[in-house]
């Protein structure tokens, strides 16, 4: 089965490719275009499949590597020996698994987890260049009906076998066990990490504790205060500092963090200490009084996009995006409801009759628009909605398709349920009333912007604007609801970044040599500052090491991963 599903990805990948050498040198499209032009997409073409025949290689090893007969998995078992993370017995075959013994489980190693992902990368990546591609041509048909229908016949035959490659991939990724593997790991690793926040806030004698005091208040919504916060946690770890959050008379809610959520510390409150100083002081402080993300200097190693160095490895075998699961741990610790605002989340759930599956979708559409972000009609996001639907309904079948509207438009809900009749849509005008710029600060407007980035978070997919720090929010809450949602969303605009966060960078796995101005040539091994994914194959970066800055095809680059030093609490994992 293993082997058969990889067959087909392989097959198809190589399909979808041939297809697009047929539509972009076709004669038929390019009846009023000059022989250079055809030339010239010609080369293109040819260039594309030269790299693919690099990662078929890749997918045929991967392939070769996964055919097992049953005597090799028996001899897996037969010798198994003990595992150095979880007191199990366990092999590494040639297969890149581990088998478990006792329990009837594999776990895939980190090297596995890391190539599958990268097939599955690819595929996306080759899906939104096959789409752009597809559309550009689209204008070029001119008004022959019979080559409108051939165009419109092949995409629908390409559409149909992408589905097909990510039904076989899903399968795949949850064979032989692996994914009761995942569920397990998944709480174990957020375990680790929850009880080291949880004895980093909590002190023995907080009048001698070590502290790092922020103040809630910074100037923006409440995403970007969350995030806020999230940072200032996260530096408080890496320097084994009590987080002190200042939250009285918070623009969100005049008792502060703790009328909505649980304490962050049961033992220490207070910011009493000294000596005190501002950001960095020295190792001697007691107190540090820490700025916003945008004014820390010097800036500490811990910000996002880093990770741990001692928990790496885990984490990068179990999650698609480390940086995210990490991020979403210090997220997950600070909101812990209070009863009566747990009540309230529970009480909408069961009104609503939420269920699955269900795609979340957040619309931005006030303060940003024309400012911080485009404008995106609500026929913009249905689409990814309902591809998300024909997806899943290739192997089951789909009777209700369901949707969660989070807006700060009022009227959008109406509008959303004429326009598709065929959909459910949750929601609640008034909760987008309350979002509006006039009305945000208020209580009924943190409830409703709390109850909105909740039920998002518990939806199957999301499509929205990572631009919008709500939405991103929703996104890194949605990991403590699964084992992987890395590939969850469908972001209208950004890639996901950290406000205020370091660079951002990926390496260049292959050579590219620009082909025009807007491109960027790049090195094996070249270091690419990345500012953005244009979902059409191609993302904008900066060469750092010819300092231009340029086009790239996203398949050409991996991304680069900062593990940092941070204190280790061997003291807590050994409780």
């Amino acid at each position: 089965m293993v082997v058969f599903s990889i067959g087909r990805v392989i097959v198809g990948f190589l399909a979808a490719w041939l297809i697009v050498i047929i539509l972009l040198s076709g004669p038929m499209f390019h009846n009023n275009e000059p022989d250079e032009q055809i030339l010239v997409r010609l080369s293109r073409a040819l260039g594309e499949l030269e790299a693919l025949k690099l990662q078929n290689e890749e997918l045929k090893s991967l392939l070769n590597s996964l055919k097992l007969s049953p005597e090799s998995l028996k001899s897996d078992q037969a010798n198994s020996i003990n595992s150095h993370e979880a007191g199990l017995k366990s092999h590494t075959s040639k297969s890149g698994f581990q088998q478990i013994g006792g329990t009837g489980i594999r776990e895939p190693s980190k090297e596995f987890e890391v190539t599958r992902r990268l097939v599955e990368d690819g595929i996306s990546e080759m899906w939104y260049f096959l789409n752009a591609e597809i559309k550009n041509l689209n204008k070029t048909v001119g008004s022959d009906p019979a080559n409108i229908k051939r165009l419109s016949l092949l995409l629908e035959d390409i559409v149909h076998r992408k589905r097909v490659i990510y039904s076989d991939l899903t399968k795949f990724k949850d064979l032989d066990g692996m994914k009761e593997w995942r569920e397990k790991e998944a709480k174990a690793l957020s375990d680790i990490v929850q009880k080291r926040l949880h004895h980093l806030q909590n002190p023995k004698d907080c009048a001698t504790a070590k502290k790092l005091l922020c103040n809630l208040n910074k100037g923006c919504g409440y995403g970007c205060q969350i995030h806020h916060a999230v940072y200032c946690f996260i530096v408080a770890y890496g320097t084994k500092r009590t987080l002190i959050l200042r939250s009285h008379n918070w623009r969100y809610a005049q008792k502060g963090w703790e009328s909505v959520f649980l304490p962050i510390s049961e033992t220490c409150k207070d910011d009493t200490g000294s000596p005190r100083a501002p950001w960095p002081a020295t190792e001697n402080t007691q107190v540090i009084d820490l700025p916003i993300i945008d004014n820390v200097r010097p800036r500490p190693p811990y910000l996002p996009l880093s990770i741990p160095k001692d928990l790496s490895d885990r984490i990068i075998r179990l999650h698609g995006n480390p940086v995210v699961w990490w991020i979403a741990q210090f997220v997950k610790y600070l909101l812990r409801p209070q009863d009566n605002m747990k009540a309230i989340l529970e009480k909408v759930e069961e009104k609503l009759d939420f269920k699955h599956p269900v795609v979340g979708i957040h619309v931005r559409r006030t303060d940003k628009i024309g400012t911080e972000a485009q404008f995106h009609p609500i026929e913009e996001y249905m689409e990814h909605v309902e591809e998300y639907f024909q997806q899943l309904g290739l192997d089951h079948p789909v009777l209700e398709k369901r949707v969660y509207l989070a807006t700060d438009d009022p009227n959008l809900l109406a509008e959303s349920k004429k326009k598709y009749p065929d959909y459910i849509f949750y929601g609640d005008p008034s909760i987008a009333k309350s979002a509006s710029v006039g009305q945000r600060y208020t209580t009924e407007s943190l409830k409703g912007v709390i109850l909105d980035i909740h039920m998002l978070s518990k939806c199957d997919y999301l499509v929205c604007t990572f631009s919008s720090q709500v939405c991103r929010l929703a996104y890194e809450i949605m990991q403590d609801f699964h084992a992987d949602a890395s590939t969850y969303f469908r972001s209208l605009d950004d890639i996901f970044y950290f406000g205020g966060q370091n660079d951002h960078n990926q390496i260049a796995v292959y050579n590219h040599t620009a082909r025009n101005s807007h491109e960027l040539s790049m090195q094996k091994d070249d270091i690419i500052g990345i500012a953005g994914n244009h979902w059409d194959g191609y993302s904008k970066g900066l060469n750092r090491r010819t300092k231009k800055s340029g086009l790239y095809p996203s398949y050409k680059t991996v991304e680069k991963l900062e593990l940092v030093d941070f204190p280790t609490y061997s003291e807590v994992d050994e409780l």
